[in-house]
């Protein structure tokens, strides 16, 4: 139970330090959170952030949905972690992003609460929407491949 606690601690300081700082490199992190008081190695913060969903943008880490909300509708603050856009079936569509940024554009996805989108199931890399049908699937591929800049195929 311990362990567990101090799991949730760390990764809580980590999520604080992200929000709180820039930080760069995995190491500078390492440094923040042994001045802390943690016992961390870089592959157990490695692995904290993955499970966290911490990515690298813009040259730094960000935390989950962190500065990286679409400001007005415009989505071009994600739209370079999409790679592609994809049907799969009838009522499934498959965007897939850089390595670590799926949970970052599904929340983007989600807060733009568009009427096509029964709902989003994001991994690391793959995004799974749901639509109603295939009418619907049709006029979401269109709206993210112009959300997102991406050219049809």
């Amino acid at each position: 139970m311990q362990q567990d606690l101090h799991l949730a601690d760390r990764r809580n300081a980590i999520l604080r330090l992200l929000r709180g700082s820039v930080v760069r490199r995995q190491e500078d992190l390492v440094g923040l959170l042994r001045q802390q008081g943690f016992d961390v190695t870089q592959s157990s913060v490695s692995r904290d952030m993955r499970e966290l969903g911490v990515i690298k943008a813009q040259g730094r880490y960000l935390p989950p949905g962190a500065e990286l909300s679409p400001v007005q509708g415009d989505f071009g603050a994600v739209a370079r972690f999409v790679r592609a856009v994809l049907p799969s079936g009838p009522s499934i569509t498959v965007v897939k992003t850089s390595a670590g940024a799926a949970g970052t554009v599904a929340a983007v996805l989600d807060k733009a609460d568009w009427p096509e989108v029964v709902g989003t199931i994001s991994g690391d890399d793959t995004i799974f929407i749901a639509t109603q049908d295939q009418a619907a699937q049709q006029r979401l591929i269109i709206r993210l491949q112009s959300s997102f800049r991406i050219q049809a195929a």
